[in-house]
């Protein structure tokens, strides 16, 4: 028996409340589910970057002086060399910044000493030595590491233009599509900064930032040989295999010893690279859990309204569906008729979800920097809709194809 839609439509009309109101869950439910996903995604995405480094042996400090700004410098190397001939200690340095600390020194960097900058946003800085690079672990693909002589001072108003930099792969790809950037130069910092020469060149090095873009700037990093002169900064240290926890207690300890007119603030003075991670994205996962429980909620919501409105239906149209049963309906042709019904008014709140999507979608790429809604996540939201509508109606059908021919002699 054929399915005819004109007798279908013309029974959603008379009930055109219902139908209107799955047809507006269905579309509000699509916008906010595809766009929800689709963050989900991007922060989960984000979440899981490597960030070139040895996180499960790296700790910080971060230490604030009270002392003067002129002992710094002095301050410094004996925190240093206090914290490298403790027990454990594979490595340390000190630092104005860190893998997603979450803020760091930011300039501008070109080609030529008065061209245009070769990216539109600043690009990170960290203030090293020569240590940096086997404290951290990170992979030195070209090039060589900073020698001793080469580290030199910055105060907090000095231009950052070292002489030697080491930069990370993608950053050199920017700088120097064709290819070919160590040993070549660049221009950090203000018009008049003396060239800076690429000496070495990182597989990867995640930014202080932890950036919402889904682009690769997260990835554009600077290392200069300079030791910053500032009362506060991070003194970050290596542990040798299964001397992390140790050393946890025992360089606060050592460092407090050593002196006095410090601050380390709590509760996040001291941390090892795992905590501050889970820190840095505490923001990602929350809203992760937030949109993914509202999508839940909305599914669940527009699945027994579904059900609610068809089970209403059903128990309307009991003598109607009596008579076509009478007249020769078989239940498939009860079913169907239910199912088909459910189609088209998902068809039809489906078809303005698509158009509230792509709007929800642009309005969060102008406020929240969110990029464009990937159609993958559009087509599965049609498709996971559609199949959560049939699902839905699915019982109330059954049942209604289950309403024997004898309901067509009864009256109401």
């Amino acid at each position: 028996m054929d399915m005819p839609i004109r007798p279908i439509l013309s029974t959603l009309r008379h009930h055109k409340a219902g139908a209107m109101l799955i047809a507006a869950q269905l579309a509000l439910t699509l916008a906010v589910v595809c766009n929800a996903l689709f963050v989900i995604h991007g922060r989960l995405d984000r979440m899981s970057r490597e960030t070139g480094i040895a996180e499960s042996d790296i700790m910080m400090v971060n230490n604030r002086w009270v002392a003067p700004l002129s002992d710094i410098p002095a301050r410094q190397s004996a925190d240093i060399a206090t914290v490298r001939a403790l027990p454990g200690v594979a490595d340390a340095f000190i630092t104005n910044a860190m893998p997603l600390v979450g803020a760091s020194w930011q300039s501008g960097i070109r080609r030529t000493p008065t061209g245009p900058n070769i990216e539109s946003r600043g690009i990170p800085i960290m203030f090293v030595d020569e240590h940096a690079v086997p404290t951290l672990g990170v992979k030195l693909v070209e090039g060589r590491n900073f020698r001793p002589e080469e580290v030199t001072r910055i105060s907090e108003s000095g231009s950052p233009d070292a002489a030697a930099i080491i930069v990370t792969r993608t950053l050199a790809r920017k700088a120097f599509p064709d290819g070919g950037a160590l040993g070549k130069q660049i221009y950090i910092g203000s018009i008049g900064a003396r060239p800076s020469t690429i000496i070495g060149i990182v597989d990867r090095l995640h930014s202080p930032q932890v950036f919402a873009t889904n682009d690769d700037h997260w990835q554009d990093v600077i290392l200069a040989p300079m030791r910053m002169t500032t009362k506060g900064g991070f003194l970050v240290a290596r542990a040798q295999p299964g001397q992390l926890p140790a050393l946890m207690k025992r360089i606060p300890e050592a460092l407090k010893a050593a002196s006095t007119q410090r601050v380390i603030p709590q509760p996040h003075g001291v941390l090892s690279f795992t905590d501050l991670r889970q820190l840095a994205f505490r923001g990602d996962r929350g809203l992760a859990w937030m949109l993914g429980g509202i999508s839940v909620v909305l599914l669940l919501v527009t699945a027994a309204g579904i059900v609610g409105l068809t089970s209403f239906w059903v128990g309307q149209r009991r003598r109607q569906i009596g008579i076509r049963r009478a007249l020769g309906a078989t239940r498939r042709d009860i079913l169907l008729y239910f199912l088909t019904e459910n189609g088209l008014i998902a068809i039809a709140g489906i078809a303005v979800g698509i158009i509230l999507a792509l709007v929800l979608n642009r309005w969060m790429m102008s406020q929240f920097e969110i990029s464009r809604l990937n159609m993958f996540y559009l087509a599965g939201g049609i498709l996971g809709l559609l199949g959560l509508g049939q699902l839905a109606v699915l019982a109330p059908a059954i049942r209604a194809s289950h309403v024997p021919p004898v309901e067509a002699t009864r009256t109401i």
